[in-house]
């Protein structure tokens, strides 16, 4: 534990030597002081979390106090980022996962899907991935719908016979964990609102013109998503195998499950109503000029008074105030790096790397580059955060039509999640099972986004360029 904190300290000066070397570097031509300075505390933070110095909350609150403290961001304009309602509906999703969890109407429909398809274990696989992309709608965070999943899968895989501390997690558990992993890929780029960044990247796009709703984003990962669902689990199965092919038991268990949960009562009722009120407001909001947040809130107002969700309940999210405060901070952030020109500048200079391009080898090669750079990244957040308005403009400034690519580059932010083990906050919660271990998923994780890359970029263009 100490020789982690020491090493912890270690990065965490190389990270404030680094950014104060940048500080004091001479502003390159055509920026300003105030964009390169900006750029050096940004930079910074993406260091920070990239070499795991700190936690991406710690890094942004000391960069929200280094750009008002050095008069980089004023006061007003550092803390714009809290008043996006974006933002704020992440943030009220994140309570209403609570509410899908605590009411057990996430386990029932998990359950009830894994009953109708559990009879194997590739069935099994497919049966998790399912429930997983059936309830993602309502769960702005793939962490947040780990915490569903992973005790299911945990569940079925020690019930039947396969456990880590006898030796035999390969029976069944290490399969269905990393399937159940790689699965969170799929679902998080299917819908506009199954995880933080999709609608923060969204809200960017508007800057290029780019319209993206609930709908054409449901549209648009339609082809894709699907094809992904009926390759990846399969794929795993393959090249990762359980040496439990069959898993007769695993309806049983289920209906077991479902035996003890008993009849629905009346607050997975409430839930349901409410989430399937939600996502069709949210489906129809553009047409109806309602405002997506409002639901959210009105949602939440509703479990509330159903105590469904509680004071109480609130007191233990704290996950979801930290959120707020560095998703927020970096946002505001990245919007003025792009308003200080920053953007605009660097796009410049990698558009000048691929000059004279087709416009198609610069859409795929940013594509490929956005998946390979997540190697570098532990949050896929702040990957798109960082690199997204960027990789957007220089893909538009070459003649990429901008629609299709600001689309792919969000999908591409959620299907190369598994890459790494650190790719994505929700690998830790099956990491930690013990059921998979760390050189296996740079492995078999590293396939899987390859197989995402080549169906997402393959027949998910395909299809965009049909229906866009």
């Amino acid at each position: 534990m100490r020789k982690r904190t020491k090493n912890a300290h270690y990065k965490q000066l190389f990270v404030f030597a680094f950014g104060l070397l940048l500080w004091f570097l001479p502003t390159p031509a055509g920026l300003t002081p105030e964009a390169w300075h900006l750029f050096s505390i940004f930079i910074s933070i993406i260091l920070a979390v990239i070499i795991e110095a700190t936690s991406i909350f710690t890094a942004s609150i000391i960069g929200l106090g280094f750009v008002i403290i050095t008069h980089t961001l004023t006061a007003k304009q550092a803390y714009s980022g809290f008043s996006q309602g974006f933002i704020l509906l992440i943030i009220v999703a994140f309570l209403i996962a609570r509410g899908v969890i605590k009411s057990g109407l996430g386990k029932r429909i998990a359950f009830l899907i894994i009953k109708r398809f559990g009879k194997s274990s590739l069935g099994l696989g497919y049966s998790i991935v399912a429930a997983d992309m059936f309830i993602a709608p309502a769960f702005p965070s793939n962490t947040a719908r780990s915490g569903v999943l992973y005790p299911i899968v945990q569940a079925l895989s020690s019930d039947s016979g396969s456990k880590v501390a006898d030796g035999t997690r390969k029976k069944l558990g290490s399969y269905l964990m990393m399937t159940s992993m790689a699965g969170l890929t799929i679902s998080s780029a299917m819908w506009l609102t199954a995880m933080a960044a999709n609608p923060a990247g969204a809200k960017m796009a508007k800057e290029f013109g780019v319209e993206i709703s609930y709908g054409s984003w449901a549209l648009a990962s339609l082809a894709p998503s699907l094809v992904a669902f009926i390759v990846i689990p399969w794929l795993l199965f393959k090249i990762f195998p359980p040496e439990l092919k069959e898993t007769p038991d695993a309806p049983r268990i289920a209906q077991e499950q479902l035996e003890h949960m008993g009849n629905v009562h009346k607050n997975e009722y409430i839930m349901g109503f409410t989430f399937i009120a939600m996502i069709t407001l949210w489906i129809f909001s553009d047409s109806l000029g309602l405002d997506k947040t409002a639901i959210a809130f009105l949602g939440l107002g509703i479990l509330m008074l159903s105590n469904i969700f509680t004071l109480d309940d609130l007191a233990h999210e704290g996950r979801a105030l930290g959120t707020l405060i560095w998703f927020g901070t970096l946002y505001a952030m990245s919007s003025y790096l792009n308003e200080f020109g920053f953007m605009s500048w660097l796009g410049a200079h990698i558009s000048t790397l691929i000059m004279g391009q087709s416009w198609v080898i610069v859409y795929v090669g940013l594509v490929l580059g956005y998946v390979f750079i997540h190697y570098f990244f532990v949050s896929q957040t702040a990957q798109m955060l960082a690199l997204f308005s960027v990789f957007l403009g220089v893909g538009v400034s070459a003649g990429v039509p901008a629609e299709m690519l600001a689309l792919m580059l969000l999908f591409a932010t959620n299907f190369n999640a598994v890459i790494t083990p650190q790719g994505s906050s929700a690998n830790v919660i099956y990491l930690s099972s013990g059921y998979i271990e760390s050189r296996e998923v740079y492995k078999y994780g590293g396939l899987v986004t390859l197989a995402n890359t080549i169906i997402y970029l393959g027949v998910g263009t395909a299809w965009m360029m049909l229906i866009l």
